[in-house]
């Protein structure tokens, strides 16, 4: 999988960074914002694993959000955070189409292990395991395999690794590498991409498999020019 990513809609500014933080700890891209109309801008222009929504914001209710963005076929998880904990204001959540309902306040393990679950149902039906010539990455087990053998990848390297797969021999753009492999933290006129590959083609050995593609960015192939 690219890597996992989440959007933190809290208008409370210490809740906010306490959530981001946990979820970022636990190697979660995260995009932050504070109220419905910026949440609305962040999912029109990316696409989520999962969405945390604090229930009540001075923009207006979430769930009534939520209610409408399910009906426009919008299908983004989401977990709503709030103090109301009476039976009927979950079951109104399940109902206008949220996916899980945590009450504050929480502990953070477990907000982490419940959006986890929620991006990987998400994720679900997307391939278990891409192939290129003797390469083999297992998106279930979070795996690579070359020649057979398997290796140790860091969280980044493995996310990067399969976006170039989904791409196969395709050109993936440095800046489309930075949107989906980091969360809005990053700095896309920054070098981590260059860096990653470099740790990514040793690791992977020889023949190189990672190409580079002059005034682009990467490409995986198993044939093509140099590095």
């Amino acid at each position: 999988m690219v890597a996992v990513r989440v959007l933190v809609i809290e208008d409370n500014d210490d809740l906010r960074f306490a959530v981001v933080t946990a979820l970022r700890g636990d190697g979660l891209a995260v995009d932050e914002v504070a109220d419905l109309p910026a949440a609305d801008q962040a999912l029109f222009i990316t696409e989520y694993d999962c969405a945390v929504f604090d229930r009540m914001l001075p923009s207006g209710d979430a769930l009534d959000y939520v209610q409408d963005l399910r009906r426009t076929g919008r299908t983004v998880p989401v977990l709503f955070l709030t103090a109301r904990d009476h039976v009927t204001d979950r079951v109104a959540g399940f109902a206008a189409g949220g996916d899980d309902y945590l009450v504050k306040p929480f502990a953070e393990p477990e907000l982490v292990a419940r959006v986890r679950s929620l991006c990987r149902r998400a994720r679900s039906a997307s391939p278990p395991v891409h192939r290129l010539a003797d390469l083999e990455i297992d998106t279930a087990r979070r795996q690579v395999r070359r020649d057979g053998v398997l290796l140790w990848l860091t969280g980044k390297e493995f996310a990067l690794l399969e976006v170039l797969a989904t791409r196969a021999d395709q050109a993936v753009p440095r800046a489309e590498l930075i949107e989906k492999c980091w969360d809005e933290m990053a700095e896309p006129s920054s070098n981590v991409v260059d860096v990653l590959v470099s740790q990514l083609r040793r690791k992977l050995g020889d023949p190189p498999l990672i190409h580079t593609v002059r005034g682009v960015g990467y490409r995986l192939a198993g044939t093509g020019t140099g590095r």
